[in-house]
């Protein structure tokens, strides 16, 4: 730990702020930030008054002082996130005035807007605009005037559902409404900052790519390469690409800025190696670098690399080393400053992760195998660095998605090469397109064939994908980790490899005793798993039942009126009125009655037919019908559950 901090002092600024972070997040009330902040300065002022003698003793003081101060900047700024990220509840509608942030999303009835609230506050928020040809030509920077309920995120409730609310949350939007086409316009103005105009700038980007004749996978794939744009993305793509281990390439992080910054780097060689050409190189480079973060819209995933690559180039500019522990805390430094919740982030857990395990793992990897030819150390180098990044985060990998590639080596090994080949072949058709367009007929002809064999490069991508994909046992799957067992495989994983290095006896035992741990946790969840269960879910406009057995899903497919034939619990489940005119001379006691489908069943006619516990109505009945229903539960003094306001039922069976 003290070599850690001592040759690392970005990380001795990390701790304070993680500490503000975790303290802010699951601590209630703390004191307001003034109080850290006051008792910070207090500190560091004292710390010049101590005796000349005495100083190596109380060299703590000033330290403390900055800790505290650093700790008062995160609780301003987490507070601040916080509040923009919240909304209360209302019925009223109002009155709004707001820019659009990105690019606007078609969907199959509406159109998906980011939009930055002006007045009456000032929030960010998701509406869904009626889909018509006005709503079809917005573009980031317009202002919009709008009437609507804005309601705060809300999840399903149904079990192990994504927490959409936290992400949100996140993200940074308080809330979201459905406006029609008839409740908003625009003003007329078009209000520019730099995010928008590089969201404009994405957008002419996305039409350039129009040009290649690509289909829609293929376009998908290119704007999301090399754009960070994932909106054309279908869900069988995406879902090929987890399977193989390779959706890190559809995100443009690291390894896409990486190979920007290689190109640049050879652009840039004629600057020479020395003296001042070497400052201006690497301040060139920053500024190209950040521009390619401006042509893909500011995205956060960019953004973070960009500023760890920053760092690398003003490292490399004063002579200082490469790519270090330093530069990554520096970079997660500034990163969790500016915004603490993305600290919760898992792309900012994965990005990070991933680059520690690379400079932790990749050096002693290496030293396993040393080819002597060229071409076998870029292929050790290449199955290195995969393997590396992979030990770091598929941890967090079981964690957040419960499902872990087996063949990521193999694909990574075919897959990334053919990335840097794409991104290599997409420069010289921007800069053949750019020059048919000045009129030289030769350029067009030459654009044409890059842009073919382009969309055969990507065509070979997106096959290889699949193939990986349909193989045996391609992936794990359904093997989620709790935090505790992510926390000690990442140690199991760390302190072995320093064990491999150092062969200190102590790392062993710490290997030993966390993998016991391991099994215990492993042991006591398997021994308690919940029982059997019965789950009506919350899916708006759709009726949806599960019987959960041995932690395997089976759909209830039956229609029609039926009793659900469950021994331990009498379940009648209604999805026909045929009730309305008849007459029973005996009540059917049933422990759960669900009502479904149909709009029109009434509980003053049901009640001569059954006698239930318990009313669950499902969340395909309309809103009108859920509460006249359960007005006429409660007047009957039975029990109601509204799936569609307290989220799935679930009992045990």
């Amino acid at each position: 730990m003290k070599n850690i901090t001592g040759k690392t002092p970005f990380f001795r600024l990390l701790i304070p702020v993680a500490l503000g972070i975790i303290a802010n997040e699951f601590i209630p009330v703390l004191p307001s930030a003034v109080v850290f902040a006051s008792a910070g300065f207090i500190l560091m002022l004292l710390s010049f008054f101590i005796p000349q003698n005495k100083e190596f003793h109380y060299r703590w003081v000033f330290g403390a002082g900055a800790c505290a101060f650093i700790f008062s900047l995160i609780t301003f700024q987490y507070k601040h996130k916080t509040d923009d990220s919240s909304l209360d509840p209302s019925t009223q509608y109002i009155t709004y005035k707001g820019i659009v942030r990105d690019i606007p999303q078609q969907k199959s009835r509406s159109v998906q807007v980011n939009a930055k609230l002006m007045y009456p506050v000032q929030k960010k928020v998701i509406l869904y605009l009626e889909k018509d040809a006005k709503s079809g030509v917005l573009r980031p920077g317009d202002e919009i005037v709008f009437r609507a309920n804005m309601q705060p995120f809300k999840n399903l409730g149904n079990p192990d559902d994504f927490d959409y609310v936290r992400f949100m949350k996140i993200k940074g939007f308080a809330g979201s409404a459905y406006v029609p086409s008839h409740q908003w316009g625009k003003t007329g103005k078009s209000i520019q900052s730099v995010y928008t105009l590089s969201q404009n700038l994405r957008a002419k980007a996305l039409n350039f790519y129009k040009s290649f004749g690509l289909n829609p996978d293929e376009y998908a794939f290119i704007t999301a390469l090399t754009l960070g744009y994932k909106s054309n993305l279908s869900n069988d793509l995406q879902e090929a690409f987890r399977a193989s281990g390779t959706a890190h390439v559809l995100a443009v992080s690291g390894l896409h800025v990486g190979i920007i910054y290689l190109i640049l780097n050879v652009l840039f060689s004629f600057s020479g190696g020395s003296g001042k050409n070497v400052i201006s190189k690497q301040l060139l480079i920053i500024l190209f670098l950040w521009g390619y973060a401006f042509l893909t819209g500011l995205s956060v995933s960019v953004v973070r690399a960009a500023i760890m690559l920053s760092i690398f180039c003003l490292g490399r500019a004063f002579h200082r080393q490469g790519f270090s522990y330093n530069s990554l805390a520096a970079a997660a430094f500034f990163i969790l400053v500016f915004n603490p919740l993305s600290f919760f982030e898992a792309g900012f857990q994965m990005s990070f992760l991933s680059v520690f395990a690379i400079l932790f793992f990749k050096p002693k990897l290496d030293t396993l195998y040393v080819p002597s030819r060229q071409f076998f150390l870029k292929i050790r180098d290449l199955f290195t660095l995969s393997l590396s990044a992979q030990l770091g985060v598929f941890p967090l990998v079981l964690y957040y998605f419960g499902t872990f590639p087996t063949y990521f080596f193999v694909t990574n090994l075919l897959i990334v090469p053919l990335i840097s080949v794409v991104i290599y072949a997409v420069l010289p058709a921007v800069l053949f397109f750019g020059l048919s367009q000045l009129g030289f007929v030769v350029f067009h002809s030459l654009f044409q064939v890059v842009s073919w064999v382009l969309g055969k490069l990507i065509a070979l991508v997106i096959h290889i994908v699949y193939v990986c994909e349909a193989l045996p046992y391609a992936r794990i799957t359904n093997h989620y980790l709790s935090l505790a067992q992510v926390m000690l495989l990442l140690i199991v994983l760390f302190v072995f490899g320093k064990y491999m290095v150092k062969k200190r006896i102590e790392y062993l035992f710490v290997v030993l005793g966390s993998v016991l741990v391991f099994l215990f946790i492993s042991t006591y969840t398997i021994v308690n798993e919940p029982t059997d269960r019965f789950v009506v879910y919350n899916r708006p406009g759709v009726s949806e039942m599960e019987v959960i057995v041995n932690s395997k899903s089976t759909p209830v497919m039956r229609k029609g009126n039926s009793v659900l034939p469950y021994s331990s619990k009498r379940i009648v489940r209604l999805s026909e009125n045929i009730y309305r005119l008849k007459i029973s001379e005996k009540t059917f006691p049933i422990d759960f009655l669900i009502l479904s489908e149909d709009d029109s069943f009434s509980m003053n006619t049901l009640k001569a037919h059954f006698l239930p516990e318990m009313v669950i109505l499902d969340s395909s009945l309309s809103t009108y019908a859920v509460k006249r229903l359960t007005k006429e539960c409660r007047q009957l003094h039975i029990k109601v559950h509204d799936v569609s306001q307290m989220g799935a039922f679930s009992i045990n069976l």
